[in-house]
């Protein structure tokens, strides 16, 4: 692990390491009640104009720690992500960094120009034209009004905004907005870039060109402190990561071992969780013709397993009871992650993805949703699984299918299993 250390461009100037950016022992606190905020911030801010006030590692009451002894430092042309579940501080540190807010203990040194990607467009005057509020927005972020004009076609032609530059930013898509505040920021050619969740907006085209530009200014020696949800966004484009949780810096080393660190306590927590809040009593509809009895989880072979496993064989079996038999019946089938923001991984439909539907048999039967290799990455899931026939009729539905999924192949940075051979061939003529 990375050491901390208190005074990181002095380890840095030790080491021989170009450090552009070093956060040494920062500390935010806020205030829960508005009123008692009030009273506060005007006390912090007469004590500082007299030159009295001191830091106190002291909360008062309604106060909390949103931050507490943060130390890292960021090499020029390095990128560091900032991970953590939400309310981590992530983005308070973000700000702080960025000189937004000031810390209340401790202190951010900063060598060069910085530019802050937390909330594109953020600033602009939606009364002023799209022209003016670059000017405006790029004088803010410390260039010249020469310099503006002579980046000002280049910002345009990459926020791709020519029609509407003369218009009112209040005309503009939310799309529009955030082009024009990126192009706006990484024009500024800055030396430490602040990306807040902000890659996440725009098409699929835009983020590739955002993309590739963030490569070029990494190559000038840019350094960026990225703040993301996103293990591919961490793993591709960061050398390191800090892990925050509630204030406090948990780890700060090579990206893949603090990512395997916060997922790891992730799934711990999303276990604990799981026990103390166990799956609610599925509500089934006592007159339908089709009940779903319970949902397992199965092997190749047949037989009850805990869980599942990544590369391996697998089946989903719904055991079901049919009062009579029934024709037509479609299964519908949604995994969405417990392990981070509850992404849906997996939606199939047998009728609308494979154009297959089942005849079930009166009685207790068993519909197998057969899986050759489960392609799922380790960690905690949720499935909802549903009985229906057309047109929209439900017979049942189970909300709460809450499996694990354990380490059975090799996936290190990838978001699937998927199986592979490698080889190599003679070419054909």
């Amino acid at each position: 692990m990375a050491v901390i250390s208190s005074d990181p461009f002095t380890r840095a100037k030790d080491s021989g390491d170009d450090v552009i950016l070093a956060v040494e022992n920062v500390s935010k606190r806020f205030c829960r009640n508005l009123k008692y905020a009030y009273v506060y911030g005007l006390r912090d801010i007469g004590a500082e104009i007299l030159g009295i006030r001191q830091e106190s590692d002291n909360i008062r009451k309604h106060e909390f720690w949103a931050l507490r002894d943060i130390n890292f430092a960021v090499k020029r042309g390095e990128s560091i992500g900032l991970i953590g579940a939400n309310g981590s501080g992530k983005t308070t540190l973000l700000r702080i960094i960025g000189g937004l807010f000031k810390p209340d203990r401790g202190r951010v040194r900063i060598k060069g120009r910085v530019a802050a990607l937390i909330a594109l467009g953020a600033g602009f005057n939606p009364v002023l034209t799209g022209r003016e509020n670059v000017f405006i927005n790029m004088s803010i972020l410390g260039l010249s009004k020469r310099e503006i004009q002579k980046k000002f076609e280049e910002v345009i032609d990459f926020a791709d905004v020519w029609d509407a530059i003369d218009s009112p930013v209040r005309t503009y898509s939310s799309g529009m907005q955030a082009r024009l505040g990126f192009a706006c920021a990484i024009h500024t050619e800055p030396d430490v870039l602040l990306i807040d969740e902000v890659l996440s907006v725009g098409d699929a085209r835009f983020r590739a060109k955002c993309y590739r530009k963030l490569a070029d200014l990494r190559q000038n020696g840019t350094s960026f402190i990225l703040v993301s949800h996103s293990a591919n966004a961490v793993l591709n484009i960061c050398d390191t990561a800090v892990y925050l949780s509630k204030g406090q810096l948990i780890l700060w080393d090579n990206s893949q071992d603090v990512m395997q660190r916060y997922e790891a306590d992730l799934l711990a927590a999303s276990k604990q969780d799981l026990q103390q809040h166990p799956r609610p009593a599925k509500a089934n509809n006592p007159d339908s013709e089709l009940l779903i009895s319970s949902v397992v989880l199965r092997d190749g072979e047949d037989g009850s397993i805990p869980y599942l496993y990544s590369g391996h064989a697998g089946k989903i079996s719904l055991l079901c009871e049919a009062r009579r038999s029934l024709e037509n019946v479609n299964v519908s089938l949604v995994i969405r992650e417990l392990t981070g923001d509850n992404t849906t991984v997996l939606s199939l439909d047998s009728l609308r993805d494979d154009q297959i539907t089942l005849s079930v048999p009166m009685g207790q039967s068993e519909i197998q949703f057969v899986l050759p290799y489960c392609g799922l990455k380790p960690g905690l899931y949720n499935a909802k699984l549903c009985l229906n026939t057309k047109p929209y009729y439900v017979y049942d539905l189970y909300d709460h299918f809450r499996f694990e999924v354990k380490p059975g192949a090799s996936i290190v940075q990838s978001e699937y299993y998927q199986p592979r051979q490698w080889q190599v061939v003679s070419p054909k003529h």
